[in-house]
């Protein structure tokens, strides 16, 4: 368990960088510094695909820092040199979310140079074909284990350092609204409810991996995808978090949402899909470039720029 900071610390005056820039007795050498003022946007698995399409809308709209980070350095870099070849700029930070330590020093990263984040895109994620043959034990584990609890350890580390006014984006899926519905109503009773805490949410998930690994979780009311049901998870998550928000820094004005990016071509959804990443992109960019002063969508899950039942 974590909890939200009512507001983020800003660094007292002067500023070690102004100390320096003081002793220089000239503003030639300030590169070093931190800009605390730069607004900066950050988008996990975004080195292809849908995670890479959301980076290049960035690029072109948001003002202020974008990074691109994926978890190989070697194509998170030919990603963003891609980029400059449009005349994009994206910057590129090294963060492997199945990492606990990649993920704390990446949010240390950010804390030091930007004093926080302004946009949070959590888009990295996993699927298994669905000709693949590896047992559904197997696909259960490692599914769960990178969209949603690596997925909840990003949100962790990183939502505190949420800078008032921010914008976090959770990219989930409509099998999650599917695998909802295919859920014992008790279950689906549990997930829809408003006082389900991270805590029972969590539980659930390792309830379904657990019950995986023995065979049982249709006889548990589980579907049987182990995508849909880490996608449930997801959006359920980002619906507590949104609250928890609410509670905890009912003044900052930071939305949070999950969105689904429609079916798109990608190696994951395959050549058949109707969008292009593009057109993929649209809704996660839009959650993320929610105007200042907005107040809503919040807590909600959001396909087509259009917020969806539940």
């Amino acid at each position: 368990m974590y909890t939200f900071y009512n507001k983020i610390k800003q660094p007292t005056f002067p500023h070690p960088c102004v100390q320096r820039l003081l002793s220089l007795g000239s503003s030639s050498d300030v590169t070093f510094c931190a800009d605390m003022s730069t607004k900066v946007a950050v988008v996990t698995g975004g080195n292809k695909g849908i995670g890479f399409a959301i980076v290049r809308a960035l690029c072109k709209q948001y003002k202020g820092d974008v990074y691109l980070t994926a978890r190989d350095v070697g194509r998170g870099q030919a990603a963003v040199e891609s980029l400059a070849s449009e005349g994009l700029k994206a910057l590129f930070h090294q963060l492997d979310i199945n990492d606990l330590n990649s993920i704390s020093s990446s949010a240390a990263f950010f804390k030091e140079k930007y004093g926080g984040v302004d946009v949070l895109i959590n888009n990295a994620g996993i699927a298994f074909k669905v000709a693949d043959t590896t047992p559904f034990a197997i696909q259960a584990k490692v599914t769960l284990e990178t969209n949603f609890f690596a997925t909840r350890d990003m949100l962790t580390h990183f939502l505190p350092l949420i800078k008032a006014g921010g914008r976090v984006v959770n990219v989930s899926s409509f099998v999650s609204c599917r695998a909802l519905s295919q859920c014992s109503p008790a279950l689906q009773q549990r997930f829809r409810s408003e006082d389900i805490t991270e805590g029972e949410l969590v539980g659930l998930m390792e309830r379904f991996v657990n019950e995986a690994q023995k065979g049982e979780h249709k006889e548990g009311g589980w579907p049987d995808t182990a995508y849909g049901v880490s996608k449930l998870g997801l959006t359920t998550l980002s619906m507590i978090l949104a609250r928890r928000l609410s509670k905890e820094r009912p003044n900052d004005g930071i939305l949070l949402n999950a969105c689904c990016p429609g079916w798109v071509r990608t190696d994951m959804a395959g050549p058949k899909a109707p969008k292009s990443p593009d057109e993929g992109a649209e809704t996660p960019v839009y959650l993320a470039l929610l105007p200042p002063g907005a107040t809503e969508p919040h807590g909600k899950f959001v396909s087509e720029k259009e917020v969806q039942p539940w």
